[in-house]
């Protein structure tokens, strides 16, 4: 206990000296972050600490969490409901119907060639009705104001019910992904899943009418709790106490609303590390463990090993999903071409593992320390390169050096696995 005390300690004292060195404005920043990543971190370890699950799809519920912020929170836009939104709810409807006859379709016809050819019959023709129907309707919107709209936008509710809305709408394509994926053994579906994350990325990218694509949604509502930095600098009162206490207006608004996102996710994150323990402790997260340690042992002990592998991939996905829509919400945007498997699955892989997999207390130190890293290791680096060529002269050696500072960040998350790998292969804080 004392070392897991020390720990967190340790990363503790990097935070406050950032903000003593650098800026509080800075550390904020980072720390509401982390406590976004380490969520994310807990959602991974559901999957792999707890069961075993080798998903790399992490990517793609973090941006359909950050999709439910759209779709709950944005304005409608009444033009774009007006040209196409009908066509295109009534082509989703066809698609749906289409995939449900294909599958009683399957289900009833006998095996053999007229179960092929009558499935693949059925879903021709629904995709066919389904793109006379849906294409035009897409067009229409799209071409509503494409320069600022293009889009439906969403139901325009307040912005905090998008995060339970980002979980649901995860765990919905965990269920859809685990029912076809879940069968296949863990390096194929770490493949699988990194291929489903790309799709969903590339839909995003490319759906104008969905998310406006690259084009991007900005703008999107803060919470309730949360106030706009200009509107507090027009409080008399607010400007009366910056300047008690000797701050910029612009600095100390900022600052104020950061600590109120950082409340926000604290509570978040504590109310699911409280869940994840609760879980863990329980005779269903000791099943899970011993699903995890032995499946061959664990089904001959009448535990539907599938079965609870779809469970824990859906609630560490939901986690996952529920982030995504915290991290969209803090930047006010939703940006798909941002979303990248280094930042949004590997990094908080690297967390996990550099934590402690099946440790939920160790994935949470793991996101707070490496986003920290990630973070500041950049500007070190260039600090470090910076003074180590101070005494060259001007040549390609010096040049190459200074335009490596920006891979030190890469370096580094390396240089930190590798060794605690080799020194703590169970992670900092190792699971009991």
């Amino acid at each position: 206990m004392s070392k897991n005390l020390l720990l967190f300690a340790a990363v503790a004292l990097l935070f406050i000296l950032t903000g003593i060195f650098q800026s509080w404005n800075l550390t904020l920043a980072i720390l509401n972050m982390a406590l976004i990543s380490s969520i994310m971190a807990l959602g991974v370890n559901m999957q792999w600490g707890y069961a075993g699950l080798f998903s790399t799809g992490t990517m793609g519920f973090t941006a359909l969490g950050g999709l439910a912020v759209v779709l709950v929170s944005a304005d409608p836009v009444p033009g774009a409901w007006a040209l196409g939104g009908p066509g295109i709810l009534l082509g989703l409807v066809i698609g749906a119907l289409s995939i449900v006859a294909a599958i009683f379709a399957y289900k009833r016809l006998p095996k053999g060639r007229t179960r092929t050819v009558g499935t693949a019959a059925v879903l021709i023709v629904g995709l066919f009705i389904f793109r006379a129907v849906f294409d035009p309707a897409v067009a229409a919107v799209e071409s509503n104001n494409p320069a600022t709209a293009g889009n439906l936008g969403g139901f325009g509710l307040p912005v905090l019910l998008s995060w339970p809305a980002g979980g649901l709408l995860a765990a919905a394509a965990a269920w859809a992904i685990g029912k076809t994926a879940l069968g296949l053994r863990s390096d194929y579906l770490a493949i699988a899943t990194l291929g489903i994350a790309e799709i969903i990325i590339a839909v995003l990218k490319n759906e104008d009418w969905l998310a406006r694509g690259v084009k991007n949604v900005i703008q999107l509502p803060r919470p309730l709790v949360v106030p706009y930095e200009v509107n507090l600098q027009q409080q008399a009162g607010f400007l009366n106490w910056a300047a008690n206490w000797g701050f910029d207006p612009a600095t100390a608004s900022s600052i104020i609303v950061k600590l109120i996102y950082c409340a926000l996710f604290s509570i978040v994150l504590l109310g699911v590390i409280w869940l994840s323990e609760t879980a863990l402790k329980s005779p269903w997260g000791r099943m899970m463990r011993a699903i995890r340690d032995n499946e061959v042992a664990a089904e001959a002990m009448g535990k539907d090993v599938t079965r609870r592998h779809l469970h824990i991939f859906i609630i560490g996905s939901a986690v996952i999903g529920m982030a995504g829509a915290m991290m969209t919400t803090l930047d006010s945007q939703l940006t798909p071409g941002t979303y990248n498997p280094l930042r949004f699955t590997f990094l908080i892989w690297v967390m996990v593992i550099v934590g402690g997999s099946g440790n939920n207390w160790g994935s949470m130190l793991g996101g707070f320390l490496i986003w920290w890293l990630w973070v500041m290791v950049e500007p070190m680096g260039l600090w470090l390169m910076q003074t180590i060529t101070t005494p060259m002269g001007d040549g390609w050696l010096k040049s190459h050096l200074l335009e490596s500072a920006a891979h030190m960040r890469l370096l580094t998350m390396g240089v930190v696995l590798l060794l605690v790998l080799r020194f703590s292969p169970k992670g900092l804080m190792p699971e009991k």
